[in-house]
């Protein structure tokens, strides 16, 4: 029988959140435990914060690799600064994100570039190779996936599924876990899929569930992903997702 797995994921790890990540870590690894978790780190989040400007950040960032999480390039400032030239690129960035779609319209070299320096910064700091990528707000234009390949980033993931880009291998399927805190009604639709979701994804073979520094602003919202990691934790065993790879 194969083991189930759960791969709890931190977004947005930036200076600029450490007071939010002060409160949403600790409810993290009391579900799953230290280490046992990705960080999907942004270099220089909105252009507010560079890692390389904030020493004793960097050194909880490496604190944490230190302990077993997971360092993910997460973009390099987080923000669609591009001109969507297709209906289909336009309406993503526009419904699927606030404007945060880094990687959605970006050139194959632009996307190298930004790939290239947001690892450097990040391995300069963690003293280790990066475990992969992940796009903001998980979308990528085609260029970006021939930057990714093209800089040998071996693991990514999207909504729906985790893969190499290097011989497009999927390594699990199943929609991700999240939440949105930006109104009323995004927490409340975020509540209500959490819950289905700890009953409809039970028996799955991997369950990604993914929180953002901003969750925290809501206590509705942070009860729930406390509620839902506990679920989870009990069903599936708390995996690094190169557990994918090697199995």
């Amino acid at each position: 029988m194969t083991e189930r797995r759960l791969l709890a994921s931190i977004h947005d790890v930036t200076p600029v959140h450490a007071a939010r990540l002060d409160r949403l870590v600790p409810t993290v690894e009391a579900a799953v435990g230290r280490g046992r978790y990705a960080l999907l780190v942004v270099p220089d989040f909105h252009r507010q914060g560079a890692l390389t400007g904030d020493p004793q950040f960097g050194l909880r960032l490496r604190g944490w690799a230190d302990a077993g999480c997971e360092i993910f390039l997460h973009g390099f400032t987080h923000l669609d600064e591009s001109d969507h030239g297709g209906i289909a690129a336009r309406w993503k960035a526009s419904r699927m994100t606030a404007g945060e779609g880094e990687f959605l319209g970006l050139s194959t070299r632009d996307a190298e570039a930004r790939i290239a320096e947001g690892r450097d910064m990040v391995e300069q700091i963690i003293g280790r190779p990066i475990a992969g990528f992940v796009a903001p707000a998980w979308l990528y234009g085609d260029d970006s996936l021939v930057a990714l390949a093209a800089q040998n980033i071996r693991l990514i993931e999207d909504h729906f599924r985790v893969w190499n880009p290097q011989n497009s291998r999927v390594l699990a399927r199943g929609p991700v876990v999240t939440y949105a805190s930006r109104s009323r009604g995004r927490v409340a639709s975020s509540i209500l899929w959490s819950r289905l979701a700890t009953t409809l994804l039970a028996r799955a073979a991997t369950v990604r569930l993914a929180v953002h520094p901003h969750d925290v602003d809501s206590p509705d919202l942070m009860r729930e992903i406390a509620r839902a990691l506990a679920a989870f934790a009990r069903s599936h065993r708390p995996s690094a997702y190169a557990d994918l790879a090697s199995g």
